[in-house]
């Protein structure tokens, strides 16, 4: 019987609209128990609502298995996938009041982009030009990669990214050309006039300063073109950032195809496995300006390669260690992820370039996993054709980190910036980020500890760096890590639960699923034969 029925009974069976309580003889009104029976009956919704809401959290606590440790009390943490990883997608659609863009005669004229740095410092160069080309009513040109940074990698945009998939992605947004048409550079006379924005430049910048420079000149490049754009920007701005980024920028054919294969190899070996992110190579080390205990030796030598930045001040090692600012040795990353329950026979593969010290260096890492994977030793010989580049290696070392069940940063560098963000717009998959500055104090006492306490200790230090969806919020760090205009929470439907339950009580990887194809099925240039062959 309804609520409503039952009052209605009760205050005709008494007349006067009145009811007597059953243990009592005072008098209350029909309505104060309607009321009464209506908060009672939403104290139970609220509380199974939480009990529905929170289904994944309590069936991780029932289920009690090996891969779960708690952290100061915290709910208990799945070390392979985010607890959350569904409730939240990445969303960067245009809105409705985004306009489309103009055609390239209507444009306010040509913006050439020079951009700088490896791969990762030029995407996000790249990704910002769209951006700034968007803001001045630009035509954007393909953008020109740099040719004279340390890696000299003489590689063309249309060496690393898929021009026309760029070009055609992008039409709604920016107008985006091959090259200055030359009836266009005739008529300038002369070359295009260059010229170098301050870095962190807001949008107004652009219009007060730029826009005239060429509306006046037609033609114009801007040059060095590595974090000349705001970090904050109107949410439209910010989702074009990511439409650039997670969609436009697609690495070439030969590119996808080869790292997908050195994926689908190590899946052949695992289930699942760790990518590392290790940049332990002597540039960064020396750019660092920290100290690993090589004596003299190594104090020269990495002293040797700082010279080439004339702009770099004198630094502390002991004082930017004890802030967090030197990468974690190969050793020191192993240690921590053995602290935080990877077991000895996880895989793990390496993204990265010469490694400092060599086989001396790796040695304590690859002791502590034994299932020790890189490019090389995962394509042999069939690498050749791309050792010349390092862009298109960084590219190959991108698709492995993207497509791992796990991935592991060793500095807050432009790869690991890039590739967390994407990570969590692409589906929430878990992304570890030392917490160096707590990490390397404990590290040095690990000696005064048992390994029980060092592993707790490990763990609470790891509390907030281990990817969750709750470490984002708007306005914290770089928006290529933490891409908050992007990222939307799934709505509430008991389908959504469903999965979301038979996902955690099932024995298949689902984040191995979800991102498996991702690179091959994007590129739609793989048909059923070539994905058997890749197998």
């Amino acid at each position: 019987m309804g609520v409503a029925k039952v009052c209605k009974y009760t205050c005709v069976k008494q007349q006067h609209l009145l009811i007597s309580c059953c243990s009592s003889r005072r008098w209350i009104s029909c309505t104060k128990v309607c009321g009464l029976m209506l908060f009672a009956l939403g104290l139970i919704s609220l509380f199974t609502g939480h009990v529905v809401s929170n289904l994944e959290l309590y069936s991780h606590r029932l289920a009690g298995g090996a891969w779960f440790y708690k952290q100061d009390g915290d709910a208990p943490i799945d070390i392979w996938k985010l607890m959350y990883s569904t409730s939240y997608y990445g969303c960067s659609e245009r809105g409705p009041r985004f306009a489309s863009a103009v055609n390239v005669r209507s444009s306010n004229g040509y913006l050439l982009i020079e951009t700088s740095g490896g791969l990762n410092q030029q995407r996000t160069g790249i990704t910002d030009a769209v951006v700034v080309a968007r803001i001045l009513n630009a035509t954007l040109v393909v953008p020109e990669l740099d040719h004279h940074s340390f890696w000299k990698d003489d590689s063309d945009f249309f060496n690393i990214f898929d021009v026309k998939w760029f070009i055609s992605y992008l039409q709604k947004d920016v107008p985006v050309v091959k090259r200055v048409p030359q009836k266009v550079m005739r008529s300038m006379g002369k070359s295009p006039y260059t010229m170098r924005v301050p870095r962190k430049s807001e949008p107004e910048y652009y219009l007060d300063q730029v826009l005239p420079v060429l509306l006046k000149r037609r033609v114009l490049q801007l040059t060095k073109f590595d974090f000349r754009l705001a970090n904050d920007l109107d949410e439209e701005l910010q989702k074009l950032r990511c439409r650039v980024n997670y969609h436009a920028l697609r690495f070439t054919k030969p590119i996808r195809n080869f790292g997908q294969k050195l994926v689908v190899r190590i899946r052949k070996m695992a289930r699942r496995f760790i990518a590392v992110h290790l940049r332990f190579e002597p540039d960064m080390l020396a750019f660092s300006g920290c100290y690993y205990g090589g004596g003299d030796k190594e104090r020269y030598e990495l002293g040797e390669i700082r010279k080439r930045w004339d702009t770099l001040p004198e630094l502390n090692p002991d004082e930017e260690r004890t802030q967090g600012r030197c990468p974690l040795t190969p050793h020191e990353v192993g240690l921590m992820l053995r602290a935080l329950g990877f077991k000895n026979d996880t895989y793990l593969y390496v993204a990265s370039g010469e490694v400092y010290g060599g086989e001396k260096t790796l040695h304590p890492l690859k002791e502590l996993f034994p299932n020790f994977y890189t490019k090389k030793t995962l394509a042999g010989d069939e690498l050749k054709p791309f050792l010349p580049y390092s862009s298109r290696l960084a590219a190959i070392d991108y698709i492995v980190c993207d497509e791992s069940d796990v991935f592991v940063t060793n500095n807050n560098g432009n790869m690991a910036k890039i590739l967390a963000g994407s990570r969590r717009y692409m589906g929430n998959k878990r992304t570890i980020r030392p917490n160096a500055k707590r990490l390397s104090a404990l590290f040095m006492a690990r000696t005064k500890m048992d390994w029980d306490t060092f592993s707790r200790k490990v763990k609470s230090c790891q509390s907030g760096f281990m990817g969750e969806p709750e470490e984002m919020r708007p306005g914290r760090g770089e928006f290529h890590e933490f891409p908050s205009s992007c990222i939307c929470k799934t709505p509430f439907n008991h389908s959504n639960l469903i999965d979301k339950y038979n996902n955690h009580t099932s024995l298949v990887n689902p984040s191995h699923l979800d991102s498996r194809y991702r690179y091959i099925h994007n590129s739609s240039d793989l048909n059923d034969k070539s994905l058997q062959k890749l197998y």
